[in-house]
């Protein structure tokens, strides 16, 4: 027969372990998170991805302006070019995208921003404007902190970060119609269609990469910042 005490210890085994399941199934869906902070890592470039997206609705109108028609056509809609390994494109399939791994899915992120970049660094080169020059500039600056701030994301969930491209010129086969007119134009109003897609499925990504940090994780952060 058991006493008290039996009954009692028997009780708190069985709630133990049941909660060290409970655990265990929600940290096999976590993240391995190696960095307390990683959580207002992520934050922080989720915010700045909605900086980003702002930033490029101020620039993409008088940049089509500046390439002129048929580009800043409100109704132009024309059919992706065709150069090989171009323009990084966001058009992968939804579910194909999200059933990555969130390694995968944040080094494709930052290996996409690197290209862009380079690419916008180029066309900034070649803007006759000046004020059109200094909002591309803003832009280049904040989508430069924008691949640092993934990198930093990799970092604190225990992913190595892609390497860093160093060239301000984008990759040779990028620039497949930089001997005409028309065609480079047609890379830079796609270069701002993917752009446009590209920010938006990162801020879906960074709120998803949130929900993941394990919550003991979150507490013990904020509790460091009361």
């Amino acid at each position: 027969m058991l006493n008290k005490f039996d009954f009692y210890g028997g009780s708190y085994r069985v709630l133990y372990a049941t909660l060290v399941s409970l655990f265990h199934i929600v940290s096999s869906d976590a993240l391995n998170v190696t960095d307390p902070l990683a959580r207002t890592s992520i934050q922080k470039s989720y915010d700045l991805t909605k900086y980003l997206e702002h930033q490029l609705r101020s620039l993409a109108g008088p940049y089509l302006n500046y390439l002129g028609p048929p580009f800043n056509d409100p109704d132009f809609n024309p059919p992706r070019a065709g150069g090989p390994e171009t323009i990084p494109s966001a058009s992968v399939d939804f579910h194909l995208w999200r059933n990555l791994n969130d390694g995968l899915r944040l080094a494709e992120n930052h290996r996409a921003y690197s290209l862009l970049l380079c690419y916008l660094r180029s066309i900034d080169e070649e803007v006759a404007r000046t004020e059109l020059r200094r909002s591309l500039g803003r832009f280049c600056t904040s989508l430069q902190g924008l691949v640092v701030s993934i990198a930093g994301v990799m970092s604190s969930l225990g992913y190595k970060p892609p390497q860093e491209l160093v060239t301000s010129s984008p990759p040779t086969a990028m620039g497949f119609g930089r001997g005409n007119d028309f065609l480079r134009k047609m890379e830079d109003f796609w270069l701002l269609k993917e752009l446009q897609i590209w920010l938006w499925r990162s801020a879906k990504d960074f709120n998803r990469l949130k929900r993941k940090v394990p919550a003991v994780v979150a507490f013990r952060v904020e509790s460091r910042g009361l």
